[in-house]
């Protein structure tokens, strides 16, 4: 997987938590089924893989740059 890639949200991790205001667990919810552009994939120190953002704004009707989720690859699928 790579920068670039189009991948579908095929899961959603089970550690994820609504707060008032991120409501991540909905977002990640929103978006399961729907194809994305790979923006990059990250590194974050410590962790044991690297997480791949997405931009998904528009599955919440704004710009996709507006809203962003990083997910482990697992989560995803290639679609070619």
């Amino acid at each position: 997987m790579k920068a670039g890639d189009r991948v579908r949200l095929i899961g959603v991790p089970e550690n994820l938590l609504d707060d008032e205001e991120l409501k991540t667990k909905t977002l990640f919810q929103q978006c399961l089924g729907n194809v994305f552009r790979v923006e990059a994939l990250e590194h974050p120190e410590g962790a044991p893989t690297p997480f791949v953002r997405l931009h998904v704004g528009h599955v919440r009707g704004k710009e996709p740059y507006m809203e962003t989720i990083w997910v482990e690859p697992q989560y995803l699928e290639i679609v070619d």
